[in-house]
């Protein structure tokens, strides 16, 4: 990879701001195409995300679900893998989360909680392990086979779910309710037993544990010889077998890791909000995890910051579809698309001329 000829904060800030003024800009020129005013629109946007507390909570709680799947694609692109099975993946983390708060849920919280996280990570690594495998030993590409399992997973979770797991007596797959000692406090139920009031939301403290692992995440990486073999195979196998580094063993640890990553992601959806394992729960976040990794540069602090701006998307635009019913819920997708169009596919529109205006400085022999 050639090294960036700008200075950092303007290849780490200002290129995603314009780039994202960009992508409002293109919105707005379409929210007015359509007859609606724009900034309207985007003062319902924005108040819908960030206006009152219980905005607040949603967006947090759908950033949780992004900052899990984007950190799993992160991972794996830092061995020049393109992971896009997350969606699988996560799917199958839940099932590994259902089991233990099923079978184990009566067991007080403070000892659910590790097992649900081990129960989740082992099941989403797993669900990773074979496309990794195959990839590391026998050449297949890992684009193909992660897609392939994404619709495996989705299979045997239905095959499960409704004729293994299902609760008795419902025509629902879904499985039976979790104990409510396995179910993951929400952020206004902590800040109360400390006195602090805070509207009611589905935030929770899978938030915390989603943090934890952006440090964790940044600590493997960057500061430890497995996140740095991983990053050498990435950038050069060929300097990287030459050195005695092992591209197979990079490529197994990054995609174990990221599938255990991807499979957190029931931690926040199903013991914070849904409480039983239910069909579809991952509801597309293993595919918006791709958009955030590129957003975020797959780094964990832009990772956060690219999740926050989805989740604000998210939470933001049913407010801005109930307000305003001529634009619908097609044109909140098309926001969306034109904000991953242009911090994501896009990210070189201004590179070229910001390098003529901010030249970088070499260091003095």
């Amino acid at each position: 990879m050639a090294q960036s000829k700008l200075p950092g904060w303007v290849n780490a800030g200002l290129i995603p701001a314009l780039n994202l003024l960009t992508a409002f800009l293109v919105s707005g020129l379409v929210i007015l195409a359509m007859g609606q005013d724009p900034v309207k629109a985007f003062g319902h946007l924005v108040y819908g995300a960030f206006g009152y507390g219980e905005a607040i909570g949603y967006t947090l709680y759908y950033a949780t679900n992004f900052i899990f799947t984007g950190l799993a694609v992160a991972v794996a692109f830092h061995c020049y893998l393109f992971n896009i099975g997350g969606e699988g993946q996560a799917y199958l983390g839940g099932l590994g989360i259902g089991l233990v708060c099923l079978y184990l849920g009566d067991l007080p919280f403070w000892a659910v909680l590790p097992l649900t996280v081990l129960g989740g990570a082992l099941f989403g690594a797993a669900w990773a392990a074979i496309p990794a495998y195959l990839q590391a030993k026998r050449g297949s590409h890992i684009v193909i086979t992660t897609i392939m399992f994404n619709f495996i997973g989705s299979s045997v979770m239905t095959f499960l779910l409704v004729n293994w797991l299902k609760r008795p007596g419902s025509q629902l797959p879904e499985t039976s309710p979790f104990p409510e000692s396995a179910w993951m406090p929400k952020l206004h139920e902590l800040a109360g037993s400390l006195g602090i009031e805070m509207a009611h939301s589905p935030a929770n403290l899978a938030l915390v544990i989603a943090l934890l692992c952006c440090v964790g995440v940044w600590l493997f990486i960057w500061h430890t010889r497995w996140g740095y073999e991983i990053r050498a195979v990435g950038r050069n196998p060929d300097a990287a077998v030459y050195s005695g580094i092992s591209p197979a063993r990079a490529i197994m640890v990054s995609m174990l890791l990221s599938g255990a990553l991807a499979g957190l992601m029931g931690v926040n959806e199903l013991m914070g909000e849904q409480h039983r394992v239910v069909i579809n729960f991952t509801n597309g976040c293993g595919f918006v995890g791709i958009a955030i990794a590129l957003m975020g540069r797959n780094h964990p602090a832009g990772i956060v910051l690219a999740s926050l701006l989805m989740g604000a998307l998210f939470q933001g635009g049913a407010e801005l579809a109930f307000e305003m019913p001529a634009i619908t819920r097609d044109m909140i997708w098309t926001i969306q698309g034109l904000v991953i169009l242009f911090t994501g596919a896009l990210e070189h529109l201004y590179r070229h001329r910001l390098e003529r205006i901010f030249p970088r400085k070499e260091a003095p022999a």
